[in-house]
């Protein structure tokens, strides 16, 4: 287990680097259910790969939007879910393409639309629980996906010199308050907090450690794509740019679109070969690091010109720069 200010070293060391490196699954809290003013209070505890310096695994992921689906005559827009590369450590052929776009202010919203989205796996116990739910998992020790907001507030505090002791230390650690709220319509977890006091583990959560143990939180992240699969998410990253349906018959196998298959209950939840609904409310800004900082767009000069007709204008601007 790493210790605290290993956690810290590295995660100094991540920022000077310029950033971070099934249905119905009752072990995946879905703390995003929570009514608007509800809480769930956590105890984090450690992976259960001792090689992992972090309590945590980073997953990213990257929505592809279709036009709809080849053959089907309501037009109705689909969307596709995959991995991206960067997670394992490799090239990602769609954030290759997008990065480029960052440097011309016409096309970064286009960029900031296929950028990855980032989400973090943790697992502890649910120790008061804000849901109230019927059915719980024998094991208590549960999986928590936590988006960057929520992230950033756990992040924070580690980096707090008063913290004295690892947050999963099981005589001083402390838990955690997922508080949701809103702001502009949507989801909001801002005031998320670290308890002011520490907690040892109560008997039945260190006989549940004994009796279950902790989860490799790296089995849980999608499977790495093949290489087949990586030219597939190349071919649909492609398409999708281009305005075009999404095509069963050349894809799925392979990746199939929102709602083909069961959800896993996970908001964020991706496989290899189908995909849940990626939950945008609780997404931080997209990625710039490594980029430069994106400039304001120019005003359009035609104030009648269409919002399909811009987005054409885009679409014709990454078909040149694809064939230079």
């Amino acid at each position: 287990m790493a210790t605290l200010a290993e956690i810290r070293a590295k995660l100094k060391e991540q920022e000077l680097k310029g950033g971070s490196t099934g249905g119905g699954d009752l072990t995946i809290y879905p703390f995003w259910n929570l009514k608007e003013g509800g809480e769930s209070t956590v105890r984090f505890l450690p992976d259960g790969d001792a090689s992992n310096t972090f309590f945590w695994v980073e997953r990213s992921v990257i929505k592809l939007e279709f036009a709809g689906i080849k053959g089907e005559t309501d037009n109705k827009k689909v969307a596709v879910q995959v991995p991206c590369m960067e997670m394992y450590g490799e090239v990602c052929p769609v954030l290759s393409e997008v990065r480029g776009w960052f440097k011309d202010p016409n096309l970064e919203s286009m960029g900031r639309k296929y950028w990855k989205k980032r989400s973090y796996l943790f697992q502890g116990f649910v120790v008061e629980d804000g849901l109230k739910e019927d059915q719980k998992p024998e094991n208590p020790i549960r999986r928590f996906i936590i988006g960057p907001q929520i992230f950033q507030l756990i992040k924070g505090a580690l980096m707090d010199p008063e913290m004295e002791d690892l947050p999963t230390d099981v005589v001083n650690g402390v838990d955690f308050k997922l508080i949701k709220s809103s702001k502009g319509g949507y989801a909001d977890y801002g005031t998320s907090k670290w308890s002011r006091r520490s907690r040892p583990l109560g008997q039945a959560e260190q006989d549940s450690l004994k009796e279950h143990g902790l989860f490799a939180l790296r089995d849980f992240l999608p499977k790495k794509p093949t290489d087949v699969e990586v030219k597939v998410i190349k071919e649909m990253f492609e398409a999708s740019v281009d305005g075009e349906a999404y095509d069963m018959e050349r894809w799925g196998q392979y990746f199939k679109p929102s709602g083909a298959s069961a959800n896993t209950g996970d908001p964020v939840a991706t496989t290899t070969r189908t995909a849940a609904p990626v939950e945008d409310t609780d997404d931080e800004p997209v990625n710039t690091e490594s980029k430069p900082a994106p400039k304001a767009a120019p005003k359009a000069t035609d104030d009648s010109k269409s919002a399909d007709s811009r987005a054409s204008d885009i679409l014709a601007m990454i078909r040149n720069r694809n064939k230079q």
